[in-house]
């Protein structure tokens, strides 16, 4: 049965955590996340979870492995630089191909940098965020809508590949206040043979690590897990596509920055540019497909970004630079106006360099 509440993005993805069936929450304060952490101190206990707060990032990350390695589903959060402290456990996951999720709801850097929005750790997460050969599937939510729906999808997919999903929000969609619909579900289950649950000297010990002394067996391991990205990209790409049938412009940009960019398109259609959106939805693995189509009748693309121009590499790179890609952006906690983006349009209907 669906329920319809006003609520925070933070907070649509926190129940949403509760829905999909995590019922182990380790984590520390920083804005523009906290309310995450505040909305499961109290959720966690009703539905018989652990609600958790660290002694640091780097901890929290950490017993998310834990909890993961015994099969539950198991979830942190943070921003910015709270993610960086977390990379090493990212890459642990990694290389033990535990399943887990992990938010960030970033706020402008570098350093300490400030509480506003930014989108400036595209590369960090949606290049594996620590070391090694590693990804995460990266999903970017739009509204608090999809703080809610992604979230469910994100635990799933962790589940499903046995690795790290990851919700790329950014400051304004996790403090944004809208109307969300929250559907009661059953989560759904996935065998575990892996899990650490204790052998009760009924069956032989499991192990998990991420350590390899053997370079062969290292070897096979990476290739196998890149084998099943490769799955990942084939199956779960995701984006959304506005105005793009007859398109001669096209912005891409993902979060607050696509809200901003479907109102610019609006108004420049009004005026008679033909333009057209391509949304990005995960982030990781991005859809270079769709991209290289569009590239096949636009005249040029804009990325528009809350950063200096992080996804730019990735439209390049799936266009396979056959045509013009221009930067849109604010930084340091600025969002641009549909104003700011459309003018940009402008000048790009108009053949001028960005």
């Amino acid at each position: 049965m669906a329920n319809t509440v006003l609520m925070k993005g933070n907070e649509a993805l926190a129940e949403a955590a509760i829905q999909a069936g995590c019922r182990f929450y380790f984590g520390y304060p920083i804005t523009p996340q906290t309310e995450i952490g505040a909305y499961l101190a109290k959720r966690m206990p009703e539905v018989g979870g652990v609600f958790l707060q660290a002694e640091s990032e780097i901890a929290a990350i950490h017993m998310v492995y834990g909890a993961s390695c015994a099969g539950k589903r198991a979830m942190t959060s943070s921003s910015s630089p709270g993610i960086s402290l977390k990379s090493e456990g990212l890459s642990y996951l990694a290389g033990s191909d535990l399943p887990a999720l992990v938010v960030n709801v970033q706020r402008a850097g570098p350093g300490l940098g400030g509480i506003q929005p930014a989108q400036a750790d595209y590369f960090q997460a949606t290049r594996g965020g620590g070391h090694g050969d590693f990804r995460n599937i990266v999903l970017a939510p739009a509204s608090a809508q999809e703080m809610y729906s992604l979230t469910l999808r994100g635990f799933d997919l962790a589940d499903r590949y046995n690795m790290t999903a990851m919700i790329l929000a950014d400051g304004t969609i996790g403090q944004m206040m809208e109307q969300v619909t929250l559907e009661s579900a059953e989560p759904s289950t996935v065998d575990k043979p892996w899990a650490l649950t204790g052998t009760r000297c009924e069956r032989e010990k499991r192990v998990i690590t991420s350590l390899y002394l053997s370079p062969t067996e290292l070897e096979e391991k990476n290739l196998s897990r890149f084998a099943r990205y490769k799955l990942v990209e084939e199956r779960e790409t995701d984006f959304e596509s506005y105005c793009m049938e007859d398109a001669e412009i096209c912005l891409v940009a993902y979060g607050i920055a696509a809200r901003v960019s479907r109102s610019a398109v609006a108004m420049a259609r009004e005026k008679g540019i033909r333009v057209g959106l391509i949304r990005p939805i995960t982030l990781w693995p991005f859809p270079s497909e769709a991209l290289l189509q569009a590239a096949g009748h636009v005249r040029q693309f804009l990325s528009v970004e809350l950063s200096m121009g992080q996804m730019i590499q990735d439209i390049e790179l799936a266009i396979r630079c056959r045509r013009p890609v221009s930067l849109v952006s604010r930084v340091g906690g600025m969002i641009p106006a549909p104003e700011e983006v459309l003018a940009a349009i402008e000048r790009a209907a108009k053949g001028e360099t960005l």
